[in-house]
C-alpha cells in the first residue's frame, strides 16, 4: 500500500482497527488458517503480508513458524510490538523484493489497497518471495473496478475468475476458495473471497 489518502486513514484509525479486528478471535477465518498451514512444512518461515496490528503474525509465530511481519502503517507497526511484541518491517508493496525466503506467505486483505494496474507486478514479487512450492493465502474483495470507502481508503475489486486466473498465471495451484460477507472498518457489508494456493 502506498496510496497517501489509505495510510492516513489507517493512521487515524489504527487503534480502532485493532480494537474490533485484532481483539477477536479468528474464527471467521478459521478455515483459511486451516487451509494455509496444511501447505507449511513443520517451523517453516511465514510472511503476514499487510500484518495490521500484528494479531495474525502473532498467532504464526505462537504456533511455533518462524514469522515476519510488513506493513507500510508506523502506527500499525507500534500497536503490533505493543499488543504482541511483533516487530514490523515497514515498508509498501514497491519495498517488497525478496527471493524464495518464505514457505508461506499470508496476504489476508492487504493486495486489496494496490491498483489494478500494479497488481500483477506485486503477485509476481509475492511468487519470486515463496520457495518453490510456497503457500499463499490471498483475501480480496469481490466486485469491480477501483474505488474509495467512505473513509478515503482505495480498493482494486476483482472477480472469482480474475484471481484464479491471476494465480494460475504464475503457475500457482489453487486448493482452497471461499466467499463470504462481512462488515468492515467503513461500516459496510461487502463480499470477500480468501484464495489459498501453493507454487
Amino acid at each position: 500500500m502506498s496510496d497517501p489518502e489509505t495510510q492516513q486513514v489507517y493512521a487515524a484509525e489504527a487503534a480502532r482497527y485493532a480494537a474490533g479486528f485484532a481483539s477477536r478471535k479468528n474464527t471467521v477465518q478459521e478455515q483459511d488458517y486451516t487451509a494455509f498451514t496444511a501447505l507449511l512444512p513443520a517451523g517453516g518461515r511465514v510472511l503476514d503480508l499487510g500484518c495490521g496490528p500484528g494479531h495474525w503474525a502473532a498467532r504464526f509465530r505462537d504456533a511455533g513458524y518462524v514469522t515476519e511481519a510488513m506493513d507500510a502503517s508506523p502506527e500499525m507497526a507500534a500497536l503490533a510490538l505493543d499488543r504482541y511484541g511483533v516487530t514490523v518491517r515497514v515498508a509498501t508493496f514497491d519495498d517488497f523484493d525478496d527471493q524464495a525466503r518464505f514457505d508461506g506467505i499470508w496476504a489476508n486483505f492487504s493486495l486489496l489497497h494496490a491498483p489494478r494496474a500494479q497488481f500483477p507486478t506485486y503477485l509476481q514479487r509475492v511468487k519470486q518471495a515463496l520457495k518453490p512450492g510456497g503457500a499463499l493465502s490471498l483475501g480480496m474483495k469481490l466486485g469491480n473496478g477501483e474505488g474509495r470507502d467512505s473513509l478515503g481508503r482505495f480498493y482494486a475489486y476483482y472477480s472469482e475468475e480474475d484471481l484464479v486466473q491471476a494465480l494460475r498465471d504464475l503457475d500457482m495451484t489453487v486448493t482452497q476458495i471461499r466467499r463470504g460477507n462481512g462488515k468492515g472498518l467503513a461500516g459496510g457489508v461487502e463480499t470477500f473471497i480468501v484464495l489459498v494456493a501453493h507454487a
